[in-house]
């Protein structure tokens, strides 16, 4: 009774504090619009404040074009005192704006803050999704009248001015940033005693991160704290008392917070969303379980790395409450597992969000799940849950979101599951189990009409679904590998004004697209990658993400295409059948990150005009290109990644390639580039890849490509480059770890292990390579090559080396391919190759080695072919034995020569070291005593007395056994 009592005063509580606070804001509101009703005029000097302020403003989109006029309390935003007409009240939030600012990049309302500090009155003043941006001014800290500050979702930037500590009236404080705000610290928060918002998302808190806690601790009145996303890297596991005790909201997400969550962030009796997502916790579930959940209505603990059963947290948990509050739980991406409880206790009744995805729970979907009765999200995705999918699911009448994909689901999923579910809107289903199909008939009518769906990796063709044409409200479809093979029906693109993201990858879709006549909605995603769709391209304005790669589309690249789709930022046409020439209105593509037309029969000159685009990648590999490279390429700031593989470009690398500082990927293989490689490559420091093979580049390789830091694959071979292989190439630092290097979006063809392999983005970046096999090099392979300890293949075939193999080859400890052949290379294979246990391909054939081959680990899985063209070698696997040469002894001994020299040398040591020990032990005991007379007596003496003794002790046992 005790317990309901105070758990009764609590709500009364938490009703009371959040009723003041939303209505003190409404009546803000209110009080300030009041003036309407009224015919109360501004006050001109206040007017004029306002035509001052909006002076300094930008506001291209004309959002103050009502600021006209006598009467500013009609202005828009502006809102007046029914009493006074004084301007209490300034409103210039413009979401619709700014979410068309972050697509389009189109500006809101902007420019300088001033004359603010005039309105003397001013009580509420939000400036929320602007584009204001620069320090936020002091003069703000003046407006002592203030109880509402709302600077969210702009572009300021700098160091928030402690000026708005002055704000002693403020409730509200809103600076979630969006570009950066910094702080030096957070003392002048101390002095806002009646704040009860505070949201400091995206600041930098790190400067103040060890005091941040004792500042909020000086807000008694505070509701709502919201710290996400704000570089805090500590947090007290056991704090001095807290003042904040009417606490309602905590958001501390995406925070470095350490490895144990504190007991106390669960101990708010009054708490009723916590969010705790990305704080890099970790360790079972039972160092939460004790704190008090009862009045908890939203709890994110996502993407940590807590673990334990998740029935301890679903059930035990939530066992002690009876108030069976709780509608949200979101616990994706932690290590939970085990298996979901048979019975959900206390949140059958109010529990709304279940998100479990991406943890380790495993078992069978309980046919209990319908006893959640009001649940509308349940994300069951990337766990291992298995077994048939009950259809008691069919009874969570509520349910608007169901994702189940990435599991392994046994059994049938028919419509019958989907009979009570009137009120889906997104669903997602995938099995990694075989056994696992949908059984969707094809004129199957729906109860739901469908927002989102998601089905990957099952059989649901060869017809498209049929019933999908009664989903009229689809803005997302994904149906990937999913065995469609007929051409995509009318009446989808009919659809086409409501669809965000289309994503048919992987099919076997026929047939030809509609032309330019469809109207997507703005910043559509559209992916029809590995079909066979052909005809020409489609042009689709308002599409800012298009993939058609690998199918058979003809035909040109429209000339307009960069006056059409102007809000295109990624591009891949690569793997199909275009021809032509590359249509220079690409360059006029503003947004236009990533261009991907490799495998194509693209030909004639890459025009040079890129200067109005903001590109990152481009791939145009493997077409019929040619003439010079185009040098405005290196004039964008941010473009990184360039292959031209495969094409017929010529001539010397244009001097304005080594403007591209930023470069990380450079391929130019198979081409007709002629001259000496320039020494300026040493300089695009940032290069991770490097491959310039099947050229025409002769003279040495410069020592300057020894300055690349972080490469990691060098691919010169099949040129007509001569001289040493400089012994500098020891100095590639990032050929020395086996690391995850900076991804790439691109592929890589390498030869390796005797092959030709294609490296994609995901395997490229552990990838250590070297290869310089067919040039015209000579000289000998410096040891200091094996100081490259992470290096993965070494390729130096068919040139005119010549010296010993390096006999420290066996350090390089990750070396999978190692070709030396085709060389003069001459003495022995050194035995400490045996050592290399990762290696999987070696050819040293054609060279004049000699002496026995090396036994043991990876060299028993080598064939004769390896050494074949080595007159001088022995052993297995060739027919030839080795035999006595030169009084050196047959067999496996002459081998091991050297090792048996050390061996006798170590016997003769260790005879020689017996030897003195006995003369210099015998003789420091013995010498002593045939020199020094007083020992020798002293010592017989003793000698003596022991004998005595002894003689005396065997005399008296004996008697003692004849009594």
């Amino acid at each position: 009774m005790a317990a309901m009592k105070a758990l009764l005063k609590v709500t009364t509580l938490l009703i009371f504090l959040n009723a003041n606070y939303f209505i003190s804001l409404q009546a803000f509101e209110l009080y300030a619009n009041a003036s309407n009703f009224h015919g109360v005029q501004c006050i001109e000097k206040e007017r004029t404040t306002l035509l001052k302020f909006k002076k300094g403003l930008e506001d291209p989109s004309g959002f103050l074009s009502s600021w006209v006029g006598h009467d500013c309390c009609s202005w828009k935003g502006v809102g007046c005192s029914y009493l006074t007409g004084d301007v209490e009240k300034l409103d210039l939030s413009n979401p619709g704006c700014y979410m068309e600012f972050v697509y389009t990049n189109s500006p809101c309302l902007g420019g300088k803050l001033s004359h603010l500090n005039e309105l003397e009155h001013l009580s509420y003043l939000n400036l929320s999704y602007n584009s204001f941006h620069g320090m936020i001014p002091s003069l703000l800290g003046n407006l002592s009248n203030l109880h509402v500050l709302d600077l969210s979702y702009n572009s300021f930037n700098g160091m928030i001015p402690p000026d708005l500590g002055n704000l002693s009236n403020l409730h509200v404080l809103d600076l979630h940033s969006v570009h950066g705000f910094l702080v030096s610290d957070l003392n002048w928060l101390s002095r806002l005693s009646s704040l009860q918002f505070l949201d400091l998302t995206s600041v930098n808190l790190s400067s103040a991160s060890t005091h941040w806690l004792q500042a909020v601790n000086m807000l008694p009145s505070l509701l709502e704290l919201r710290l996400a996303n704000s570089k805090l890297q500590t947090i007290p596991l056991f704090p001095p008392h807290l003042n904040f005790t009417s606490l309602s909201v905590l958001d501390l997400s995406s925070n470095f917070l350490g490895t144990q969550a504190p007991q106390w962030l669960f101990n708010f009796s009054t708490i009723v969303e916590l969010k705790l997502r990305y704080c890099h916790f970790e360790g079972p579930i039972s160092s939460i379980t004790g704190g008090n959940f009862c009045n908890l209505r939203h709890l994110d603990l996502s993407f940590n790395k807590f673990n334990s059963d998740i029935s301890e947290l679903l059930v035990g948990s939530f066992s002690r409450c009876s108030a069976r509050s709780l509608e949200e739980l979101v616990i994706s991406g932690n290590q939970f597992s085990g298996q979901l409880p048979i019975s959900w206790g206390h949140l059958n009744n109010s529990l709304r969000t279940l998100a479990l995805s991406s943890n380790s729970i495993s078992g069978p979907l309980p046919t209990s799940i319908e006893e959640l009765s009001k649940i509308e999200k349940l994300d069951l995705r990337f766990n291992k849950l298995n077994g048939s999918i009950p259809k008691s699911l069919g009874r969570l009448v509520e349910l608007k979101e169901l994702l189940l994909d990435s599991n392994d689901w046994e059994g049938i999923l028919s419509q019958d599951h989907f009979q009570g579910l009137s009120k889906l809107k997104v669903f997602s289903i995938s099995s990694l189990n075989i056994n696992f199909v949908l059984n969707l008939s094809r004129n199957w009518v729906p109860p739901f009409s469908l927002r989102e769906i998601h089905i990957d990796d099952n059989k649901l063709g060869p017809e498209f679904p049929k019933w999908l044409q009664t989903q009229t409200q689809l803005q997302i479809i994904f149906l990937q590998n999913v065995s469609i093979s007929e051409p995509l029906p009318n009446w989808l693109w009919k659809m086409s004004p409501h669809i965000g993201r289309l994503y048919l990858s992987h099919n076997q879709i026929r047939g030809t697209l509609p032309s330019s006549s469809l109207v997507f909605r703005p910043n559509t995603k559209i992916d029809l990658s590995f079909n066979l769709i052909e005809g020409p391209l489609p042009l689709w304005p308002n599409v800012a993400f298009l993939d058609l790669a690998n199918n058979l589309f003809s035909g040109t690249i429209p000339m307009n295409i960069g006056q059409i789709m102007t809000k295109l930022y990624y591009l891949d046409l690569s793997g199909n059948l275009l021809n032509g020439s590359i249509p220079p209105s690409l360059g006029n593509m503003e947004s236009l990150y990533c261009l991907r037309l490799s495998k194509n029969n693209f030909s004639g000159e890459v025009h040079d005009q890129w200067q109005n685009v903001h590109i990152m990648t481009i791939d145009f590999s493997v077409n019929n290109l040619s003439g010079n490279f185009p040098g405005s390429l290196c004039s964008l700031p941010n473009f990184v990644q360039l292959k031209l593989s495969n094409n017929s470009f010529s001539g010397k690398l244009p001097l304005s390639l080594r403007n591209c500082k930023k470069l990380t990927f450079l391929d130019l293989g198979e081409n007709k580039f002629s001259g000496s490689i320039p020494k300026w490559i040493g300089g695009l420091l940032s290069l991770l890849e490097l491959r310039m093979r099947a050229n025409l580049f002769s003279g040495n390789i410069p020592q300057q490509l020894c300055h690349l830091p972080k490469l990691h694959v060098l691919d010169l071979a099949q040129n007509n480059l001569s001289g040493p292989i400089s012994t500098c190439l020891s100095s590639l630092n990032g050929m020395k770890l086996r690391n995850h290097y900076e991804n790439t979006s691109l592929n890589l063809e390498l030869v390796q292990k005797g092959g030709k392999y294609t490296y994609d983005h995901n395997m490229l970046s552990l990838v250590n390579s070297i290869d310089l096999s067919s040039n015209n090099l000579s000289g000998d392979i410096s040891e200091d090559i094996t100081n490259l300890s992470g290096l993965a293949t070494l390729n130096v075939s068919n040139n005119r080396l010549s010296g010993n193999i390096p006999q420290r080859i066996g350090d390089i400890k990750y070396l999978e391919t190692l070709d030396l052949s085709f060389n003069n290379f001459s003495g022995q294979i050194p035995r400490r190759m045996s050592s290399l246990t990762s290696l999987s391909h070696l050819n040293l054939s054609h060279n004049n080695l000699s002496g026995p081959i090396p036994s043991g680990n990876q060299f028993s899985t080598f064939d004769e072919s390896v050494y074949e063209g080595n007159p001088g070698l022995c052993g297995s696997p060739l027919s030839t034995k080795c035999e006595a040469i030169d009084g050196q002894e047959d067999g496996d001994h002459q081998g091991n020569n050297e090792d048996d020299k050390e061996e006798k040398y170590e016997k003769v040591g260790l005879f020689v070291s017996i030897a003195l020990g006995f003369i210099v032990g015998f003789w420091s005991i013995c010498g002593g005593l045939v020199i020094n007379k007083t020992w020798r007596e002293a010592y017989f003496g003793f000698l003596n007395k022991v004998k005595d003794w002894f003689i005396a002790f065997v005399a008296r046992n004996v008697n003692r056994l004849q009594e």
